[in-house]
């Protein structure tokens, strides 16, 4: 049987520890997706920059052609021919450097003669004074920015999406883990003050991601505040809510270290009580000076110094699970509880530690 028992712990502890591996890499995936994000954000406002400046220079292009077209109506009629080979238009094999050099060598001979004059403005209507190139090249580069930005939009509404999503998940995960909080908690402090409940509630009018308050009811009566509440029982809420967080994802072991040292023995009482029935599959290192907590242990460790020499004694229960722990012990398993250091002693002074299996 205790083979059989310890052959489970060890399949739970080595699923307890593949769900843990599992969590601390969603962990890490939801972190590295929130970088992502901040990445994709800054370079969706670089885009942005981008693309509104492209949008005006765009629009400055296209004021200035439609100026040009204003102004030279001859544009207009001969737009058809604008970079067609073999014609006058042909910006490959034209010469503009050179045509500009004649455009002067004409203006300054214009003086020459009316027929001179003529010429000039029947070549003034074919020159092109300017690239009409660049209109073409902002065209292409206004259109090649439309399609980043439908690119860019795209991108961002995947990442609204994975982020609506991450949000769906988170809220999922912390309404999950309200209810089985609450619940036990509300079982862990009536264990520990009897006739009592305890839970954790949303604010009024909010929602439990608006955070949660605790509230304490005596009998049928829900207390308004937490201050109505003495110290030693603000002390076992505080208690409670701590191992309902833990009980939450529990650990193999746990110690405790006089934490009933303000509390009165009845008390004391239920505290024990209370391990022994919550965390039944964990290990508890308990140390304290009250009898009420030692009644519900497998173990007792007392030390104490004898002729100034510290002391271990170890004592096994036979009743409330001692008997479990005495095959636990003739089988190996260990637990220690030492004394606090500095604390001062007399003779036989004793510091007991309490081992729940």
């Amino acid at each position: 049987a205790y083979e059989d028992a310890r052959a489970a712990l060890g399949e739970l502890r080595g699923e307890l520890g593949a769900l843990e591996s599992r969590a601390k890499e969603a962990r890490r995936e939801g972190e590295r997706a929130g970088k992502r994000r901040d990445a994709a954000a800054l370079e969706l406002k670089k885009a942005q920059h981008r693309l509104t400046k492209c949008g005006r220079d765009g629009d400055a292009a296209a004021k200035h052609v439609a100026a040009m077209l204003r102004k030279h109506p001859w544009i207009a009629a001969e737009r058809a021919f604008f970079g067609r080979a073999g014609t006058d238009y042909d910006f490959a094999a034209c010469d503009t450097d050179g045509a500009h050099r004649r455009l002067k060598a004409l203006q300054a001979s214009g003086a020459a003669g009316g027929g001179s004059r003529a010429r000039q403005a029947a070549l003034g209507k074919k020159i092109n004074k300017k690239v009409m190139g660049m209109i073409e090249k902002a065209e292409a580069e206004y259109q090649e920015l439309v399609h980043k930005k439908h690119v860019i939009e795209a991108d961002k509404s995947k990442i609204h999406s994975v982020i609506a999503e991450l949000d769906q998940k988170k809220n999922q995960a912390l309404q999950t883990t309200w209810v089985k909080v609450n619940r036990d908690f509300g079982s862990i402090f009536s264990t520990l003050l009897p006739g009592t409940s305890a839970k954790l509630e949303p604010p009024e009018g909010g929602t439990a991601l608006d955070g949660l308050e605790v509230k304490v009811a005596f009998g049928s009566v829900w207390k308004e505040s937490l201050t109505e509440l003495s110290g030693g029982q603000r002390s076992l809420l505080a208690l409670s809510l701590i191992l309902s967080l833990l009980l939450f994802k529990p650990a193999p072991m746990y110690i405790l270290d006089e934490v009933d040292a303000a509390l009165d023995l009845s008390h004391t009482q239920n505290i024990g009580a209370m391990l022994r029935t919550h965390f039944s599959h964990s290990q508890f290192v308990v140390v304290s000076l009250k009898e009420g907590m030692f009644n519900n242990a497998n173990v007792i460790f007392t030390t104490k110094f004898v002729d100034g020499v510290s002391a271990v004694n170890r004592a096994v229960l036979s009743s409330g699970g001692g008997g479990a722990a005495q095959r636990r012990g003739n089988g190996g398993a260990a637990a220690a509880a030492a004394a606090k250091g500095g604390r001062k002693r007399s003779k036989g002074d004793e510091n007991n530690a309490g081992v729940r299996a």
